[in-house]
């Protein structure tokens, strides 16, 4: 063989052999268009047996093929649902989100708000961390009641509403605490204060009471702690905390007695 054509033989399998590498290094999935049911029904079978990754990447395969089907728009939702059950929660904010953007007449709307609500629900964190998260999981669930109030969404977001307010609450008694102990009473009734004004039917109230009856005593205002022990005895007569409340008026020779114009009196107004 001439060195000419030994030299272009060379280079040939050189190419052929460098192309055959860059192929094996390449490690995207060749596209196969499938019809629109057979990928929304792979999906649906990965959702329902537990493969949450797998039935979302599915669900967007749905939309990325026939972007313009009705299987696309249900596909939007179950994805959204997918990330939900694999607790990728900000992935099922955000395809929620894009969905009522999307559809905002749409038949699921009403359940689209309510899966961004519990999305965010079930990210509440113990009272001692930051509570941005509940925060916004009160927002959600309050706007599900008042776009869709004849639904079981809105039933459910309630009794939702109630536990987050309930948490809420948990947190300002843990701060007003931390005050208390500390001999800091002004930072600690304003804690508690909160209780009493922005989370009245909650559990927390009757030691709320009870503590602005142990700080008002502590600063020598005597009536507004009189007022809270009275309060707390008339709405919540058998509870432990009114016990201790009316155990300390004791030991200063004092009586529960309610004050009309004292703030804590008229919060309560409205209310029993």
């Amino acid at each position: 063989m001439s060195k000419i054509k030994y030299r272009t033989f060379r280079c040939f399998v050189f190419g052929v052999f460098a192309l055959l590498m860059s192929s094996c290094g390449t490690t995207e999935e060749a596209y196969v268009e499938r019809p629109v049911e057979e990928l929304y029904n792979i999906a649906m079978n990965d959702l329902a047996n537990g493969s949450y990754a797998e039935a979302t990447k599915g669900f967007d395969e749905v939309e990325r093929q026939h972007p313009y089907s009705v299987w696309a728009t249900r596909a939007q939702i179950m994805s959204a649902y997918a990330y939900y059950n694999n607790m990728d929660y900000d992935e099922a904010t955000i395809a929620v989100d894009r969905f009522i953007k999307l559809h905002p007449g749409h038949q699921d709307v009403a359940y689209a708000y309510y899966l961004k609500a519990i999305s965010y629900y079930e990210q509440i964190s113990d009272i001692r961390r930051d509570q941005k998260i509940t925060l916004m999981a009160l927002q959600s669930l309050e706007e599900v009641v008042r776009r869709f109030p004849d639904t079981q969404y809105a039933r459910d977001s309630l009794l939702k509403i109630d536990l987050a307010n309930d948490h809420l609450a948990g947190k300002e008694m843990d701060i007003g605490r931390y005050y208390l102990v500390r001999n800091n009473y002004i930072a600690a009734i304003n804690r508690f204060r909160r209780v009493i004004e922005r989370f009245q039917t909650t559990t927390h109230v009757p030691e709320a009471l009870h503590r602005l009856t142990e700080s008002y005593l502590a600063l020598g205002v005597i009536q507004e702690a009189r007022t809270a022990a009275a309060v707390l005895g008339y709405n919540f007569p058998g509870s432990p905390w009114y016990a201790d409340s009316y155990a300390l008026l004791q030991e200063k020779q004092l009586q529960p007695n309610t004050d009309e114009n004292s703030w804590i009196s008229q919060a309560f107004d409205g209310i029993f």
